[in-house]
């Protein structure tokens, strides 16, 4: 399988490099190249990439804005095909990363990374995992263990969700596994992984059992109560 990819940097050289060093990929393909967030958000509309590798700071819209407009989003009639965003910058700076995470990004890296690494996050996130370069891992951990325990968010912190992430975390804490989860909703288990670490990233969890428990001590799951139904498919819901 081929990873389709779409690199958003305003340095004409920067872009230039990542695309040759891609290219040589034989399982990635990069499909275009452009210099601010708009034009990420259109073109990613247009051809429908399995990963916008997008820089932080551009002219005009920036690689946060442009990331909160694209991720979660489907290809109309391809439940399956979420589009992925891996924030590469130059600058380890709390605010970019927590704001990078929390508008939805899948991955993390610096630019300093080896050119190792950086295949090895496109491909991770293509597969719906979630990648953190080493420095901002560091950085995030020491934030999660600077919080007095135990440490539960509050409800109005659960906002960070889109719908959809939210009716994963319920279904999770409702003792489902991913593929229980996929059948559920009608949707692929890379899909359902990928809504299930953005769920972690966003509320600063560290595993899934913690974010079962915030869902419950938050009041978003109550205890004794059946979950949500599926979605009505459509070939079941034809009369």
């Amino acid at each position: 399988m081929t990873i389709s990819v779409v690199i958003a940097d305003d340095q004409p050289l920067v872009r230039a490099g990542l695309s040759m060093l891609l290219s040589a990929e034989p399982d990635i393909d990069v499909v275009a190249e452009v210099g601010d967030g708009q034009a990420a958000i259109d073109l990613a509309h247009r051809l429908r990439p399995d990963v916008v590798l997008m820089d932080v700071r551009m002219p005009g819209m920036d690689g946060v804005e442009a990331t909160q407009a694209l991720v979660g989003e489907s290809t109309p009639g391809l439940p399956d095909r979420l589009l992925r965003v891996l924030i590469l910058t130059t600058y380890n700076a709390d605010d970019a990363v927590h704001a990078a995470l929390r508008a939805g990004a899948s991955g993390f890296l610096l630019k300093d990374a080896a050119p190792r690494d950086l295949v090895s996050a496109i491909r991770s996130v293509a597969a719906g995992d979630a990648w953190l370069d080493p420095a901002v891992a560091r950085g995030l951990i020491g934030e999660f263990a600077a919080r007095p325990a135990p440490w539960t968010p509050d409800p109005a912190e659960f906002s960070v969700l889109t719908s959809r992430e939210r009716e994963v975390l319920v279904l999770m804490a409702h003792g489902m596994s991913n593929t229980e989860i996929a059948d559920w909703l009608v949707l692929g288990q890379a899909t359902v992984k990928t809504h299930v670490n953005r769920i972690l990233t966003k509320l600063g969890m560290r595993d899934r059992a913690q974010s079962i428990a915030a869902a419950y001590q938050s009041g978003l799951v109550v205890p004794g109560n059946p979950p949500p139904p599926p979605p009505c498919a459509r070939s079941r819901c034809s009369s």
